[in-house]
């Protein structure tokens, strides 16, 4: 727990000036706790969800500056050498780094989700994106069709969004 306090504290220094990437990840993060604990997933895979969840977005903020803007694929090939660093520098094993890395590099590929770690954290994301994003009914729909797997995902999204089953 002490490690992910640090994590959640070295990203919001990392963003520091973003409140909104601040908001998204936190919101992000406690969505897939709740619903890994709703899943009843194993530990180390929870752990993994929990890490990835907290620095998944890790790679905006450097697409901003680096390029002026951001889009999923970006953010997906420059995050994971500065979650991987962040990762290291807190103590973090390997074996789950190279998991991380991997979600942070795929977490807007929504094809072939290998792991309910990854799936987890895709309809976490979407659940804060289509509130954030004001998505209308139309894509929240689409979104609870084709990307929300899990028990416990499609019952929130129907919770927030009513959505029809």
């Amino acid at each position: 727990m002490k490690k992910i306090n640090n994590l959640i504290s070295e990203m919001i220094n990392f963003d520091a000036g973003e409140p909104k990437l601040i908001q998204h990840f936190i919101k992000v993060y406690e969505f897939a706790k709740l619903i890994g604990n709703m899943e009843n997933i194993s530990s180390d895979k929870m752990k993994n969800l929990e890490v990835a969840a907290i620095v998944h977005d890790i790679g905006i903020k450097v697409c901003i500056e680096k390029y002026g803007k951001y889009n999923g694929k970006l953010q997906e090939d420059e995050g994971s050498v500065y979650a991987e660093e962040l990762l290291k520098r807190i103590g973090f094993n390997q074996e789950l780094i190279d998991r991380v890395i991997y979600l942070v590099a795929h977490h807007h590929t929504y094809s072939n989700i290998d792991g309910i770690d990854y799936q987890i954290l895709v309809e976490a994301d979407f659940l804060v994106n289509l509130y954030e994003k004001q998505s209308d009914k139309d894509s929240i729909q689409n979104a609870y069709e084709k990307i929300f797997k899990t028990e416990s995902g499609r019952k929130l999204c129907n919770q927030m969004f009513m959505i029809e089953d």
